[in-house]
């Protein structure tokens, strides 16, 4: 699995456009920064996107 994932692959996972793909992962970024940690730019954990969209909890 891969750590992280880009706003092409959220969007093909949500099933949205490549715009409010961006603005999802930012929102998601937002959420991590304000706990503390640092994020990259256009990309977001694959653990917190799924533990967000999916309510899995993984190890």
């Amino acid at each position: 699995m891969k750590m992280y994932l880009t706003a092409d692959e959220v969007a093909e996972l949500l099933g949205v456009s490549r715009g409010y793909a961006y603005k999802v992962v930012r929102g998601l970024n937002d959420e991590l920064r304000a706990k503390g940690f640092r994020v990259i730019s256009g990309k977001v954990p694959t653990k917190y996107s799924q533990e967000k969209f999916y309510g899995m909890k993984l190890a």
